[in-house]
């Protein structure tokens, strides 16, 4: 941020949309908008050439979409915050963004002085959930931890969940992992969820334990 004006990138295939939040945020102190992109690829490239705090990303673009902007910002070790604003609460648009690094998730239906406060809430790295994705998290949460621990080995993991158990088996933190993946914290707590379910355990431990008995992890696998 450049003093307490947080700066903006905003990426939406419709003109209308992209006239409507700009015209919203350049009325608004302490925000200023930078560029505008019409799809997933333009951002990544306005995104690394002009360092936004926040980026705010549609999810179905024509070319490349946002979850793919999203990862490709994540690989490429950019700065910027993600907060995706789409129309679409479904899990295989929630999920992959949140995933792929996204911040936050709100929809389009959000109040203005609500979408202020996500930005605002994202520029400091706090997760930011409309009222139906937190809630849609929340059932899977409580789907993962109902499930009874025991092998099941029906599901692969990822290669993202292979990276984040990696660190977390080598002790890092939530936090530490997040900061080594170039994603938030809220992602990796999430992708361990998504561990735990697929290797049929409770706990961080229990699932490095399960992870060295099927030979996903390699003992004195370096860094």
């Amino acid at each position: 941020m450049t003093g307490d004006t947080i700066t903006l990138l905003i990426a939406d295939d419709h003109p209308v949309v992209r006239d409507g939040l700009r015209g919203m945020f350049t009325g608004e102190p302490g925000f200023e908008v930078l560029a505008e992109a019409a799809d997933g690829a333009e951002a990544v490239r306005l995104a690394e050439s002009l360092r936004p705090d926040v980026v705010l990303m549609d999810l179905r673009m024509p070319g490349t979409d946002g979850v793919t902007a999203i990862t490709r910002m994540a690989e490429r070790g950019l700065p910027a915050r993600i907060l995706v604003l789409t129309t679409y609460d479904t899990d295989s648009d929630v999920l992959p963004a949140i995933e792929a690094g996204a911040t936050g998730y709100l929809l389009k239906d959000a109040l203005q002085d609500e979408l202020f406060r996500a930005v605002r809430a994202a520029a400091r790295g706090e997760s930011v959930l409309s009222p139906s994705v937190a809630a849609r998290l929340m059932d899977r949460m409580r789907t993962a931890a109902a499930r009874p621990a025991g092998p099941r080995g029906d599901e692969p993991l990822s290669p993202r969940e292979l990276e984040v158990l990696g660190l977390v088996a080598r002790g890092s933190t939530n936090r530490e992992a997040a900061a080594r993946l170039f994603i938030s914290e809220a992602t990796v707590k999430t992708h361990l969820l998504h561990i735990y379910g697929k290797l049929g355990v409770n706990d961080r431990a229990a699932a490095v334990a399960a992870a060295f008995n099927r030979g996903l992890l390699q003992p004195g696998a370096s860094s």
